[in-house]
């Protein structure tokens, strides 16, 4: 009979990644492996980058590149320290033909054309706020391509629309490093072991709660936004829910998915199509929130149905538990006072 001591020792650390991809497998009968060796190329990836986040105070890899991105944002050194790094693990793994990157105008080519998948993603969102030690994320997208396999891939290949993703998810860099992703199967989390250099399955079924009590916006648009969303704001604060909002996109849209609430980034005058980037940013956590028990709109449709037209395409984005998408979505849609 073991002592208390012995069963310590003996406790297990829990079920790796590479293990849990391999038991899933089964669950994707038209493929042969490859869907699941590109997500452990992005899971090399986002251990690399936490390795560049945790130490960037100690090395020269915070503040700005020097340059705009194609939305004419300012580059930040770990913007493009992400960049390179997801770029260069999906070439490398060789089950991406193409990546389509926030960084990048234009299509990037791995030299994989024999590869079946293509990559969109937002390799470091929320990069400015690693001056001040705020957590910050990976947001990606994967789409099988449409494109005869051998060719190189088209615009077509990402413009193919939510509902097309096989896979999408995000690495969150905070107080614990965490992958969570779908394969449309549900959604389940992972937290890295630095010791051991794995991620750990923590969270095998995420589901959002339908009821939430936290809405998460920059409140100094609040003159910008709709009449619409003014109303819904003003319900939750007569209700004494919680104002909750970090600025960086990954890190508020955790929390509300594990504690239940609202993200909102309505449209306003400067950015009256909103900013948030739909292929890379809303499509990825529209898909996971859905399959989490969630709604994800745009004020006016679910944003996996917005069809996209061109690579940066932005979109507003309404994104959480349930009935408080759906509140929102009720005063959008009640007659405005005269």
């Amino acid at each position: 009979m073991s002592t208390p001591d012995e069963d310590l020792i003996a406790t297990p650390v829990g079920t790796t990644l590479e293990r849990y991809i391999m038991r899933k497998q089964a669950e994707f009968p038209f493929a042969t492996g490859e869907l699941s060796q590109l997500l452990r190329d992005i899971a090399l990836a986002g251990k690399i980058i936490n390795r560049e986040v945790n130490r960037a105070g100690l090395s020269d890899v915070t503040g700005a590149y020097g340059r705009e991105n194609v939305q004419g944002e300012q580059q930040q050194r770990l913007d493009m320290a992400a960049h390179i790094r997801f770029v260069r693990a999906l070439r490398n793994g060789g089950q991406a033909c193409a990546v389509l990157s926030e960084e990048e105008e234009g299509i990037i080519y791995t030299s994989n054309d024999h590869a079946k998948y293509v990559v969109a993603m937002d390799p470091l969102d929320g990069s400015s706020n690693i001056d001040v030690n705020v957590p910050i994320g990976t947001l990606f997208s994967i789409y099988s391509r449409i494109t005869p396999v051998g060719s190189k891939a088209t615009e077509a290949d990402f413009l193919q629309g939510g509902r097309q993703q096989v896979a999408a998810g995000y690495v969150l860099y905070g107080s614990s490093t965490m992958l969570v992703y779908t394969t449309g199967h549900g959604v389940v989390g992972f937290t890295y072991e630095p010791s051991l250099g794995e991620f750990f399955l923590s969270h095998p079924e995420l589901r959002i709660p339908a009821v939430g009590k936290t809405f998460s916006c920059n409140e100094g648009y609040w003159f910008e936004y709709p009449a619409y969303v003014r109303t819904f704001l003003e319900n939750c604060k007569q209700r004494r829910l919680t104002g909750r909002y970090i600025g960086s996109l990954v890190a508020d849209y955790h929390r509300n998915l594990l504690t239940g609430g609202i993200y909102l980034y309505p449209p306003t005058g400067k950015n009256a199509s909103g900013k948030l980037r739909l292929l890379y940013e809303c499509y990825p956590l529209a898909l996971l929130i859905e399959q989490a028990g969630g709604v994800a709109s745009t004020g006016t449709e679910a944003v996996l149905d917005v069809t996209p037209t061109h690579f940066h395409q932005r979109a507003p984005l309404f994104i959480g538990s349930s009935e408080l998408v759906n509140e929102l979505l009720a005063c959008a849609a009640a007659p405005m006072p005269a």
